[in-house]
């Protein structure tokens, strides 16, 4: 029921106006309950854009154009993830755990390990090899983590047991169809 309606029945048990239809009060209650329908649109999204938890479009692009970088995620609730995760940094951010949280909740696929003091590794599970989106995932790393921190990025490829292995599980598979690279990425079924 929009304004309009909303109106009309608001006024009709007070007898005073003529709200038949085609008259000159129910032609105002329509001008004015469609004016009230659009405000009250506008100030609907309003405040769905202005909350992060209920932001999607406007409100998610305002927000991740106060940061350096845009995050890795793709999806309205993951950009609601990211952007709350950057939004906790501050002076007492810098523990591991800490430094964990913001890197997953950009959508990183990631996970920072204190090496020695000053000394981080950020290592990539359930990943062989370079992560294809590698040089975006290093901005978004470099970005979060303090400047101060000497940061070492760990690639995780196949030793030639786990190649053995997956020869096992891939039996009717030639070997002839993969490359160096296309093995080197594969992951075997049971691992997957």
């Amino acid at each position: 029921m929009g304004y309009a309606a909303y109106l009309k029945n608001l006024l009709l048990p007070l007898g005073v106006y003529d709200l038949s239809v085609g008259s000159v009060s129910e032609g105002e209650l329509y001008a004015l309950g469609s004016a009230l329908d659009t405000a009250a649109e506008r100030l609907e999204t309003v405040e769905r854009e202005s909350l992060t938890a209920t932001a999607e479009d406007e409100g998610l692009d305002r927000r991740e154009a106060l940061f350096a970088r845009k995050s890795a995620a793709l999806t309205a609730e993951s950009r609601r993830a990211a952007i709350a995760a950057l939004l906790q940094i501050d002076g007492d951010s810098l523990t591991p755990e800490a430094i964990n949280r913001t890197i997953q909740g950009c959508g990183v696929r990631a996970k920072a390990l204190e090496v020695d003091t000053g000394r981080l590794r950020v290592i990539f599970p359930d990943v062989n090899g370079v992560p294809p989106e590698f040089r975006e995932i290093e901005n978004i790393v470099l970005d979060i983590l303090p400047c101060h921190l000497e940061v070492e990025f760990y690639f995780r490829y196949l030793t030639w047991q786990e190649c053995e292995a997956m020869e096992l599980t891939w039996k009717g598979v030639e070997a002839d169809l993969h490359t160096w690279e296309s093995f080197e990425l594969a992951v075997p079924e049971e691992q997957a």
